[in-house]
């Protein structure tokens, strides 16, 4: 088999990456080694910034997204049992979008099947080889796929990463002494917009998929059993957590899933090899209270199409060379800003009264300050596309 650019991993970097590509008229084969019901239904972020659902409609995978999503003008955070709202629009003039991964992933399936492209489920890639050479080779069920380029968007223990000679890259890392039980429930939401709280007992976050399902986090230790958790306590505890002296109450429903997600941050540099290039999470990884790591993965995917259609339209070369520093230098902007929001939101288990105070201060400044909320919120709904140009 033969094909102009293999993308390992059908996620949301791997199918927008096709998407681009099938629109400027560049050759692609997905390839994904999870059945497409898995793809389809594993939870994960949902906030979109207000680029990202703009280019997912540019793209002609939209649609649904307009109008089932939930368009957010503001968030709130809590602390000291009172809320104060970060106003995004009013201060940016940009909006966010609550629409679950798993739904642009359908999405972008249904489209690339309706222009009968090549995505291949239960595909297992052994090994990528020649990564050096011309042709890099995709190894899958003893079959081989020859492309010119690679796109490794597999995750960070994906197969893409494995392929890569020891010491090629480098990897920063950073592990959180907490993590999240995340919850997904049928039950209404108690707001209308993502309610993100500080409590002395730990941080807790209030946020849905549609107005019937929501979506809710408690930051536990990252060894927290799941049996220790039964929904009586967990509902108590995200009640404790977002309470407020004028009111809330959440309305409890059936638990529809559940989790641990531990917090960490990741970032490999560079993001090229060869003729591989990493994307998404194959590349680097956010803690979620940000809400960067898909909307990092699709602006990852953006910059490599735009640097694919240089190549094969004007033979240019120059941005495929520029890819790992255009991406890592919007990575590190959003490890920033992901790390600054853990870390005024999180109770760390060695804080002392001091740390807390700051903690207070600090969200004290943020919602007090027009010039604070306003870099929270030009950093929450996202960052322009470092472009060297149109991308088709």
């Amino acid at each position: 088999m033969r094909t102009q650019v293999g993308i390992v991993g059908a996620g949301p970097a791997g199918l927008v990456l096709g998407r681009l590509l099938e629109r400027a008229g560049i050759e692609s084969v997905v390839l994904e080694r999870r059945s497409r019901s898995y793809v389809e239904s594993r939870v994960r972020a949902g906030v979109l910034e207000h680029g990202t659902a703009d280019l997912l409609e540019e793209i002609g995978t939209g649609a649904r997204m307009r109008r089932e999503g939930l368009v957010h003008r503001g968030i709130e955070l809590r602390f000291g049992r009172a809320g104060h709202r970060i106003d995004l629009a009013g201060l940016t003039q940009k909006t966010i979008t609550v629409y679950g991964q798993q739904e642009v992933v359908k999405d972008l399936i249904a489209a690339r099947l309706g222009s009968g492209l090549p995505l291949e489920f239960e595909t297992e890639v052994t090994a990528i080889t020649a990564l050096t050479g011309d042709h890099p080779v995709i190894h899958h069920g003893g079959t081989q796929l020859t492309c010119d380029f690679v796109a490794g968007c597999d995750g960070g223990h994906g197969v893409s990463y494995g392929s890569v000679p020891a010491g090629a890259f480098t990897r920063f890392e950073r592990a959180y002494p907490f993590a999240w039980l995340g919850i997904l429930a049928r039950a209404p939401a108690a707001s209308d917009e993502l309610i993100y709280a500080r409590h002395e007992r730990g941080f807790a976050l209030h946020s849905m998929r549609t107005p019937e399902i929501i979506r809710m986090y408690l930051q536990v230790a990252p060894d927290a059993d799941l049996a220790d958790w039964p929904d009586a306590r967990i509902w108590d505890e995200l009640n404790t957590r977002l309470a407020t002296d004028t009111g809330f109450d959440l309305s409890p429903g059936p638990v529809l899933e559940r989790g641990v997600t531990p917090m960490r941050s990741l970032v490999t540099e560079p993001m090229r090899y060869g003729r591989l290039f990493l994307a998404g999470d194959a590349a680097h990884i956010v803690p979620p209270t940000g809400a960067k790591g898909l909307n990092l993965a699709v602006a990852d995917v953006r910059v490599l199409a735009e640097a694919l259609i240089a190549h094969y339209r004007d033979g240019d070369d120059r941005l495929l060379d520029e890819y790992s520093a255009r991406c890592l230098r919007r990575v590190w902007r959003a490890q920033r800003f992901s790390s600054w929001m853990t870390t005024m939101l999180h109770r760390r288990p060695d804080d002392d009264e001091f740390a807390h105070r700051l903690q207070l201060a600090e969200l004290a400044y943020v919602t007090g300050s027009t010039a604070a909320a306003t870099t929270l919120a030009e950093n929450y709904v996202g960052w322009a596309v470092d472009s060297a140009g149109p991308y088709s």
